[in-house]
């Protein structure tokens, strides 16, 4: 029978990925603080995830919203972040969530090169290349990938020493909402569904933790299989660092 545990403070869970001896993923230069972005799900399933397109179609009419100086600088290297496995991020022509889509993104893509414009209208939409093609995605799905360490012992810590579950997508659910915030209410998005081998799978983002610098956390969760399902293993945590902040040469959020 699957146990339920109490919260876990998403505190503790931090303090153990700063002070565990972490793995850099992915760093890119960091860049000027700026206000937090107003999250528009900008989503859809029915683009395909590559594009052939080399610049952005001819208009004549301007671009909507106004300027933003503190976006993410020109080459910074960002990843979608809080985006469906089942999904993909809209490349757009220009900003706007009615604008022509010019190619869906993967939820995992981690290689999205700024070009240093933002605009804002209210959300805030940036300029990138995604492979060969230029143009707009809201921000609010992009950030910098951080340090990875393993929280698994901090986790089975609070949760009284074991989980289990039915199946790998409710055993991730529940250490999801261990790390997830009340306040803000946090997004809980499996961006990688389960597998099932000798080891179960499954990645989670939770994003928004009410923090300035960090926009989020990623959790690759693995169980062991029992009779009943599922038992906790191991869970390996990345930092999403905010995309008009940064991350350090350590992998740390700035």
């Amino acid at each position: 029978m699957r146990r339920r545990f109490g919260r876990l403070p998403i505190a503790m869970i931090m303090l153990s990925l700063v002070a565990a001896a972490c793995a850099v993923e992915t760093s890119a230069p960091s860049t000027s603080t700026s206000s937090s972005t107003t999250s528009v799900v900008e989503t859809t399933t029915t683009i395909p995830p590559t594009s052939t397109t080399t610049s952005l179609p001819t208009t004549t009419t301007e671009l909507r919203g106004d300027p933003v100086e503190g976006g993410p600088q020109r080459g910074a290297v960002l990843a979608v972040v809080g985006v469906a496995h089942d999904d993909v991020l809209n490349l757009r022509a220009a900003p706007g969530a009615d604008q022509p889509i010019l190619a869906g993104i993967p939820p995992t893509y981690e290689e999205i090169v700024a070009l240093g414009e933002t605009r804002s209208l209210p959300a805030w939409w940036v300029k990138v290349v995604y492979e060969d093609t230029v143009g707009w995605v809201n921000l609010s799905f992009l950030a910098f990938i951080g340090a990875t360490s393993d929280v698994t012992a901090a986790i089975l810590d609070q949760l009284g020493g074991s989980l289990e579950a039915a199946t790998m997508t409710e055993l991730g659910a529940e250490v999801a909402a261990a790390a997830a915030s009340d306040d803000p209410p946090s997004d809980i998005v499996v961006v990688v569904d389960e597998t099932v081998g000798d080891l179960g799978e499954i990645t989670y983002d939770v994003i928004g933790l009410g923090d300035d610098s960090v926009a989020g956390v990623r959790l690759h969760i693995f169980g062991e299989p029992t009779t009943g399902g599922f038992s906790l293993r191991t869970v390996e945590m990345t930092a999403l660092c905010q995309p008009v902040r940064g991350v350090d040469d350590d992998g740390l959020c700035v």
